[in-house]
């Protein structure tokens, strides 16, 4: 068959095909429903042509490593190297977490990612009494540089590439690794790394926050001027759509509010005196690969495209590094289920597999068992090996975007590319994305997205596989992790022996100068690494710029 060459003849076919084919077929085998919507409620059409690719080739799509970068912020991509495969891992204590390093770097990981627990993300030390019972249990406890030397024993900081999942202490936690890395050795300017240091999905999704907007912003632009000239190869800010999307957003406003706190975070930095295509290049982002295949593909094209608009259109950058958006990604927490959880193998997969195709730069894939617990060192194997199939096995990567040109592909693309910049509009509107935070309408709009989810898996509309349909009597509980009680109490003697072999005058007069210095406007970065390297802890680091900052209180209910 000879396909049409012009769109009047197409339409002329399409037209004949619907009335000679597809309704005779619909009489005899109706659709399974009468609508078809992705998961940002997109309509999705029977069938795409080429009359649904909107506008030219050079203004929609472009060559990968050129503006817009729909198809990718490298030229070659995948066949110069594979994605950084940087699984997210910690737990317990520094020891263990850093045997499990070793173990995934030894399986062929290439990079390491840091989940720090609940007690270090929030700014306290292991023996605080609010620390109780929360140390170690889903991330590793680190209260000085003693504890953050301990996690990357035998570790090359010089070679291996870091991810430090941190938000609000994130400088002081980058304070740490520097002195660690001072110790091997390593200067500086060698550091390769990232930390997320994204405090505004904090305040809209998460809630490990410490201190109010204005100094929260200040410590996230002392960090960007410091690192320009100190740890040039560091990636200072991860904008995290991740959390946002597993608070219950869509795909459209993952990709939206992401942006628009990326947004913010520009204009903070423009503000404290900083030029854009000085610190732009130096920012990453981190997203959500979801359960819809087809339409997290095209969310990860149309993210690198907007947000190439909005930096040259926007903030008149003329660095093309400065309008690259390089991306991590997770396989999506939300999307494992307690039952029959060996099926979150084959969800995982698929989400690797829609994250390469979308071209990540980097990629974490859960393990099956998360939905119970912290990851069996099997279950993490089991993950690494999946995106090293994907890599090594499938032939994806052996070709640049392989799927652009596709006509539902590009569809999608296009539309969510118009829905997450209408959306950003209507943030502008409302004065840009901390006032949007303070009224509540990001968080508004998320709870929103996430009770119709929910209503829709309740109805049965959205069918998840062994939860609501396909289910089975389950007698057999999966080995587990499970955190040693004692580990606490020996984080805490640690503790009371570091805090009883150090220099406590120089200790106090250091958090003297630290609270000084924060009452002022220099950079607080310098200082923080003088203080950590002189074994001031993560907790009295925090306590003191509590004093000066106070702490954040919501006046909107995540």
């Amino acid at each position: 068959m000879t396909l049409p060459t012009t769109k009047s003849k197409l339409k002329d076919a399409k037209r004949q095909w619907e009335e000679t084919k597809v309704e005779p077929n619909l009489k005899r085998f109706p659709e399974r429903q009468p609508e078809f919507t992705t998961s940002s409620d997109i309509p999705l059409k029977r069938l795409y042509t080429p009359d649904d690719i909107p506008g030219d080739y050079e203004t929609e799509l472009g060559f990968p490593g050129e503006y817009p970068f729909t198809r990718g912020v490298q030229p070659t991509m995948y066949r110069g190297r594979f994605w950084t495969m940087r699984q997210y891992a910690g737990y317990a204590s520094a020891e263990e977490s850093n045997a499990r390093y070793r173990f995934l770097l030894d399986q062929g990981q290439s990079g390491l990612s840091v989940a720090f627990d609940l007690p270090t993300q929030i700014g306290y030390d292991a023996d605080d009494p609010m620390a109780e019972g929360e140390v170690g249990k889903v991330g590793v406890s680190i209260s000085s540089v003693h504890d953050m030397a301990r996690l990357f024993d035998q570790i090359p900081l010089d070679i291996v590439s870091t991810s430090m999942t941190i938000n609000a202490p994130a400088a002081i936690l980058l304070a740490m690794y520097i002195a660690v890395g001072k110790r091997q050795g390593v200067e500086e300017s060698k550091l390769r790394g990232t930390v997320q240091n994204d405090i505004l999905k904090e305040y809209i999704a998460r809630g490990t926050y410490i201190f109010p907007p204005k100094p929260s912003m200040r410590l996230i632009t002392d960090l960007f001027a410091y690192c320009k000239t100190s740890v040039p190869a560091w990636n200072t800010i991860s904008i995290s759509g991740y959390h946002i999307r597993e608070a219950g957003s869509t795909a459209v406003q993952e990709v939206a509010f992401t942006l628009a706190n990326g947004i913010a975070y520009v204009q903070a930095a423009i503000d404290a005196g900083l030029s854009v295509d000085d610190f732009a290049p130096q920012l990453s982002f981190f997203f959500n690969a979801h359960n819809n295949f087809l339409e997290e593909i095209a969310k990860f094209r149309a993210a690198r495209k907007l947000w190439a608009k909005i930096m040259r259109e926007r903030f008149g950058a003329k660095n093309v590094e400065s309008m690259r958006l390089k991306f991590h990604t997770q396989t999506g927490g939300s999307t494992l289920t307690a039952q029959q959880p060996d099926n979150n193998v084959v969800r995982v997969a698929l989400q690797a597999l829609a994250a390469v195709l979308g071209g990540t730069q980097s990629l974490h894939t859960n393990s099956k068992d998360e939905a119970l617990a912290l990851p069996t060192q099997d279950a993490v194997q089991v993950a690494l090996r999946t995106q090293q199939i994907i890599a090594y096995e499938t032939g994806v990567a052996d070709s640049v975007d392989p799927l652009a040109g596709s006509y539902l592909i590009e569809s999608l693309t296009s539309e969510i590319f118009q829905r997450a910049e209408a959306y950003i509009q209507q943030i502008d509107a409302l004065g840009g994305a901390m006032p949007a935070i303070e009224q509540g309408f990001i968080q508004s709009e998320i709870q929103d997205a996430a009770y119709a989810y929910l209503k829709a898996v309740e109805k049965d509309e959205q069918i998840i596989v062994g939860v609501n349909k396909f289910t089975v009597d389950e007698e057999t509980v999966p080995d587990i992790l499970r955190v040693d009680p004692a580990m606490e109490a020996a984080q805490r003697q640690k503790l009371a022996d570091l805090r009883t072999r150090r220099d406590n005058n120089k200790v106090a007069e250091l958090r003297g100068q630290l609270e000084k210095a924060a009452r002022g406007d220099d950079n607080l970065m310098p200082l923080f690494v003088t203080c950590v390297e002189n074994d001031v802890t993560l907790g009295e680091i925090c306590h003191t710029l509590r004093g000066v900052f106070g702490e954040y209180r919501p006046t909107v209910s995540i």
